[in-house]
């Protein structure tokens, strides 16, 4: 079938790169305009552009989706299917155009987690799986009738960025064997069943701080979900310091929660509501992230100090 990829980053390149050694033929690609950032307001393409560019892709990068000339430059492709990985929401008209319609790829078993940040919260809420779906794209966000899915196991210390790697790499293969599906008139989409649907909302900073009057686990759950990024943010007798790995020693100290109960030589212990959370990789203001080994050789603090 004839393809036209819509997506932006990373999480998107895993699919475009395998669609392009399928059976398939990715005749153009759509991604954000450049955005520009640092001292010298430097042009910065999305991943998706630079991955294309680099394997001689069309690329289209409308500031408006229902621009009527963007419109008829997509419909000149004639392509079979619109395929969406971490993109935009389209409009009625762009995913209408295709015969074969709009198929997205979607990080998460649906209806669990619609919205912009289902990898992340289905580490913060402590879920042991998660998943990949492809939906046929509707007027309404995450709730397109079901074509494929596919499960992935979740371990006890596994992040948000290592559940990033796995998803998309189980959601290329899913992608591509859904368009060989469509293509075959093999597939028969399936409504969802919005009564077991949950959201995930984008990330915010609020979200961002710890609340150390919770058990452990809830915070350990939170800091892998916002690892590598955004992560968690502290101020440790009122510095600021991210916290991007922590371990659960299943251990409590005499210290209430929210204080410094212990420090050795490579980590820190921090008292919750019920155990003590050890943290093993930090990144102090302006500074690269490391190992906590490394940030106590240039910093002292005293058991008992009070962390938010």
């Amino acid at each position: 079938m004839r393809i036209v990829f819509l997506g932006t980053p990373e999480f998107a390149v895993v699919s475009l790169e395998r669609l392009l050694k399928s059976q398939h033929n990715v005749v153009a690609v759509v991604t954000i305009p450049d955005k520009t950032k640092g001292r010298g307001l430097k042009s910065r393409p999305s991943a998706v552009k630079k991955f294309a560019i680099t394997h001689n892709l069309p690329v289209l990068q409308p500031v408006s989706l229902k621009d009527p000339s963007f419109i008829e430059t997509l419909r000149q492709y004639n392509a079979d299917a619109f395929v969406v990985v971490a993109f935009r929401i389209l409009p009625e008209i762009v995913f209408n155009l295709p015969p074969k319609g709009t198929i997205n790829l979607h990080g998460s078993y649906l209806p669990k987690y619609r919205g912009a940040a289902p990898i992340n919260w289905a580490i913060i809420n402590g879920d042991t799986w998660s998943g990949v779906s492809t939906i046929l794209i509707n007027n309404k966000v995450d709730t397109g009738d079901l074509l494929l899915q596919k499960k992935v196991k979740i371990d006890d210390d596994m992040t948000a960025g290592e559940l990033h790697d796995v998803l998309a790499r189980e959601g290329a293969g899913l992608l591509a064997e859904t368009l060989d599906g469509i293509g075959q008139n093999l597939l028969k989409p399936v409504k969802q069943d919005d009564t077991l649907a949950s959201k995930a909302p984008k990330i915010t900073k609020e979200l961002c701080r710890l609340d150390f009057s919770k058990p452990a686990k809830d915070i350990h759950n939170k800091v892998r979900g916002l690892s590598p990024y955004p992560g968690v943010n502290v101020l440790i007798d009122s510095q600021p310091l991210k916290i991007f790995h922590t371990s659960l020693p299943r251990t409590k100290s005499s210290y209430s929660y929210g204080q410094l109960s212990r420090i050795n030589r490579n980590s820190f212990f921090i008292q919750c509501a019920d155990y003590e959370i050890e943290v093993l990789e930090v990144q102090a203001p302006g500074k690269k992230r490391m190992e906590t080994s490394a940030f106590l050789n240039g910093h002292s603090f005293l058991p008992g100090v009070r962390v938010k």
